[in-house]
């Protein structure tokens, strides 16, 4: 059902946690299945310096969220805001149908981070 790749960031999670003092923090959830991703960026010259997360869900969730953040990391604002639900389900090795919502939380997650960035540090 689940690819390895997905089993492997499913059961080694990369870059989980919190960063304090984070430049943005990004908050979605789908009331449908109850999973919640919350993404943390330290941006320093517009480049994602560090970025961690915290998802309470499916294996699937914790999944996409670990490697949209290993995708976006060292990348300019510009470069992550281009990711893509479709560019996680790739990098995963594909989703099972009814998994996808979670690569669309992971890339609305990382939106809403680098949007809450730009308004605290009024960037438009």
């Amino acid at each position: 059902m689940y690819s390895e790749k997905v089993m492997d960031h499913f059961t080694s999670p990369r870059n989980v946690g919190e960063i304090e003092n984070a430049d943005g923090i990004g908050e979605v959830g789908n009331a449908k299945c109850g999973d919640i991703m919350k993404i943390y960026l330290k941006i320093e010259n517009d480049i994602i310096k560090d970025v961690k997360f915290k998802t309470f869900g499916c294996g699937a969730a914790v999944a996409t969220s670990s490697i949209a953040t290993e995708m976006i990391k060292g990348k300019t604002i510009e470069e992550a805001l281009k990711l893509t639900n479709k560019a996680v389900v790739e990098a995963l090795d594909g989703l099972p149908p009814q998994k996808i919502h979670c690569s669309v939380l992971a890339e609305e997650a990382v939106k809403a981070a680098i949007e809450d960035y730009k308004k605290k540090h009024n960037k438009q």
